[in-house]
């Protein structure tokens, strides 16, 4: 069974003769020949998203197995964008542009800033930024396959416009707030002592969360949305969410008390340090849940 430097090993070498057979079968199906991809470049792109999810122990079935999961196709397409493919942005539109505008629709729910939201994304995806060698820097480049394009545009379609309905509460003045009533008082409440490793636990389970399980995190607890508006900037049902909002809690509050269990803390007293109010932490929640791993 190879090790991890063996499936690493194979990411320096693009050709043929030095891939798994079965990468010629996926490069065939991918379509990336026709938006001007070559094996060589299909073998990396895969091997790249290989790289960042296969266990550190990784054996070669594994290793097939996570490949031939991905969406490949869609993955094809939306590397192709972004390397700036005219064919590729071509097909790209005349799938996606009408799904956007609607997605965009039933989050902003104005047609302007629907409008707006949309022609922003457009800009993100195609690269309207360059980075510091002069190379254009295109969002798609990190869809990874794992879940479709369309759920993953509809993902960062909401996420903007968090990140918009963020920057223009930031940009409110202090006055502005206290006119409409907000109020900004000191906490008065003694300062309670958090043990350090409830802290540690939290902030490593944070850490360990996926992007878009975040994203349903903090649009829930930290900005206040009902399980409709989340919904609706996702594009799915309600009851959709609310299942996996219970799987997403239900499976952090795990890795926290496991955290506390591997830090020392008995099972009763991990229980019962769960209960501190989340306002007595050090901890950045907000700060994690927008920029933990994969962000």
């Amino acid at each position: 069974m190879p090790n991890r430097s063996t499936v690493a090993g194979m990411e320096k070498h693009g050709t043929r003769e030095e891939c798994p057979l079965y990468f010629a079968e996926l490069y065939a199906q991918s379509g990336g020949k026709k938006f001007g991809l070559s094996f060589e470049d299909f073998a990396a792109i895969v091997q790249e998203v290989g790289g960042r999810y296969l266990p550190p122990q990784a054996s070669q079935a594994e290793a097939a197995e996570l490949h031939r999961s991905l969406r490949i196709e869609d993955l094809m397409l939306a590397r192709a964008c972004a390397r700036g493919n005219e064919s590729a942005w071509e097909c790209f539109l005349s799938r996606y542009r009408s799904k956007l505008f609607l997605a965009a629709a039933a989050i902003a729910k104005e047609e302007s800033a629907a409008r707006e939201l949309a022609d922003g994304l457009y800009a993100d995806l195609f690269g309207m930024r360059h980075g510091e060698r002069g190379e254009r820097v295109s969002k798609l480049a990190s869809y990874t396959g794992r879940g479709s394009l369309e759920g993953w545009l509809r993902t960062v379609l909401a996420q903007e416009y968090i990140n918009r309905h963020r920057s223009q509460r930031r940009l409110v003045s202090f006055d502005e707030r206290s006119h409409q009533g907000e109020q900004f008082q000191a906490k008065s409440e003694p300062v309670i002592r958090v043990d350090a490793r409830l802290e540690q636990a939290i902030d490593e389970a944070l850490l360990e969360t996926p992007a878009e399980e975040r994203l349903l995190l903090a649009s829930w607890y930290l900005d206040g949305r009902t399980l409709a508006e989340i919904a609706r900037m996702l594009g799915v049902h309600e009851s959709t969410i609310s299942r996996r909002m219970d799987k997403i809690t239900t499976s952090l509050r795990k890795r926290i008390l496991r955290g506390l269990r591997e830090r020392g803390m008995s099972a009763r007293a991990a229980a019962e340090a769960m209960q501190i109010d989340v306002r007595d932490l050090s901890v950045d929640v907000r700060g994690r849940l927008a920029q933990g791993k994969g962000a």
